[in-house]
């Protein structure tokens, strides 16, 4: 595998989805490396994602020191629509 490009796209199903007020916490697994990522902080207002849905994950390299994280992820929608961002 190359270099990751920031606007590469990895599709993933939706695995869990819990429901606060105003959030939602999703966890994706990745189909080719069966990895799963949580992101917690999915706006609920008008997210209708439900385990089983197909999302997108988007990642790169930071460039900044954080001790044991080295990439920033991003969850897209089908429209590639940012949901939400985590540090792995």
């Amino acid at each position: 595998m190359g270099e990751l490009k920031e606007s590469d796209r990895f599709e993933c199903k939706v695995v869990n989805v819990i429901e606060n007020l105003a959030w939602k916490g999703v966890t994706v697994q990745e189909l080719r490396s069966e990895g799963r990522v949580y992101f917690a902080r999915v706006k609920a207002e008008n997210c209708d994602i439900e385990p089983g849905d197909t999302l997108y994950i988007g990642a790169k390299q930071i460039t900044y020191d954080l001790k044991e994280k080295e990439m920033e992820v991003t969850l897209y929608d089908a429209d590639d629509n940012k949901l939400d961002w985590t540090l792995v």
